[in-house]
């Protein structure tokens, strides 16, 4: 489980295509010794099993593995070496709850509609794939590339994130234009709702 509040901005440094999905390594400030095999890190939203790691030339870095049904769901089979990346360690017992809990598994991709400087503040409209609109409430949270961030406004379809400069500084969001498509993670918490009133229904 993670918490949406992002610890460090990734680099790509390879990305390596097999038939069964993609091998990544990306640079990171995060200490090698402190990761273990196994663990999860979370990657631009999604929830990756680390598989190696390392220093090399004074980089620090660690490998995972995108396989088939994560690339079906993501834009990773188009990450290109020199992406900055998103990242955040999982949670251990007693950490800080900052943002909102987070699962790591993407719902879907959301796309930027739009992308309004105001000063050092940036807010992007983005549109939400209609099955998972419903899940999207004003004032409510969502995921969007592992970030955790308040629904400001909600049309439709359509909703508005507002960044303020920290977060900005602590992600990887001011590379984003309209056009470009988001991981979406829906709030946990919405999901179980609607799913238990299916449920009743039933």
């Amino acid at each position: 489980m993670f918490t949406g509040i992002i610890t460090d901005i990734g680099t790509l440094l390879v990305a390596e295509d097999r038939n069964d999905g993609r091998k990544l390594r990306i640079g990171t400030r995060y200490a090698p010794d402190g990761i273990d095999l196994g663990a999860s890190i979370m990657c631009e939203g999604i929830c990756l099993t680390v598989t190696d790691k390392g220093t090399e030339a004074g980089r620090n870095w660690f490998e995972v593995f995108a396989a088939r049904e994560t690339l079906d769901v993501t834009r990773v089979g188009d990450w290109r070496e020199g992406r900055r990346i998103n990242l955040e360690r999982s949670l251990k017992v007693g950490d800080e709850l900052g943002g909102h809990i987070v699962s790591g598994h993407v719902d879907g991709l959301a796309r930027i509609v739009e992308r309004r400087e105001i000063g050092d503040q940036i807010t992007f409209v983005l549109e939400a794939p209609a099955e998972l609109a419903p899940f999207i409430a004003k004032k409510g949270g969502v995921a969007l590339n592992g970030t955790s961030l308040t629904v400001n406004t909600v049309d439709g379809n359509r909703f508005s994130v507002h960044l303020i400069p920290h977060t900005l500084t602590a992600t990887n969001w001011p590379d984003y234009r309209e056009g470009d498509a988001v991981n979406l993670e829906v709030d946990l918490m919405a999901r179980y709702a609607a799913r238990l009133l299916e449920t009743r229904r039933d």
